[in-house]
């Protein structure tokens, strides 16, 4: 079966036609431009390449869209929601390597009933100050995976977009609907520099 690759702004189901789905992994990608690769920002990264350290965030959401508390940040801070139905796997500091540089796991039959939402960030961590945005990044994508069905993968987006100038990308969000839970593709840059600018979206 192929994996279904969304474009943006695009939705899916998750759990209807997928009898017995109860939990997922959002797994999150991308690479920094090395030197030697085309485009202007390339030649900014010198000849091994600055790290760039990129961090997925996951913001629970009330029916209003919302952040009722500030446990409902998952993050390389906060590795847990205040439910325990919301898991950050870790902080990675370069982006480096094939495959999922971050991942967030969902157990969607947990979600306490006053979350409607989860929406997925990823941020440039110390952008201001290292001179660093999405245009130094490449390859960024968003996977959501079963992992009690030898990780079958249920979707895939990849973030196409120009985003020279942006320091932090709104990826995608899970959210309820009609008893279900969906996925969206949103793709939207921001220039938030920071988790708590993201965050501060959503109060």
């Amino acid at each position: 079966m192929s994996v279904i690759s969304l474009q943006k702004g695009q939705k899916i189901d998750l759990t209807k036609g997928n009898a017995g789905l109860s939990r997922v992994i959002v797994g999150l990608g991308w690479d920094p431009i090395k030197n030697g690769g085309k485009g202007f920002f390339s030649g900014l990264l010198g000849s091994k390449g600055a790290d760039i350290d990129c961090d997925a965030s996951a913001i629970l959401l009330d029916a209003n869209g919302r952040l009722v508390r500030k446990e409902n940040v998952v993050y390389f801070g906060n590795l847990k929601s205040i439910c325990k139905s919301v898991i950050h796997t870790g902080d990675n500091l370069t982006g480096d390597g094939e495959g999922d540089d971050e991942q967030i796991q969902v157990n969607l039959s947990q979600i306490p009933v006053d979350v409607h939402k989860i929406v997925f960030v990823v941020n440039i961590y110390q952008c201001t100050a290292r001179k660093q945005n999405f245009g130094m990044i490449q390859n960024c994508f968003i996977r959501i995976f079963d992992p009690e069905n030898r990780n079958k993968e249920l979707c895939q987006y990849n973030l196409t977009d120009n985003y020279s100038g942006m320091t932090a990308l709104i990826v995608g969000e899970i959210y309820r609907y009609n008893g279900e839970w969906k996925f969206a593709a949103i793709g939207e840059g921001t220039k938030d520099t920071s988790i708590t600018e993201l965050v501060s979206r959503y109060y």
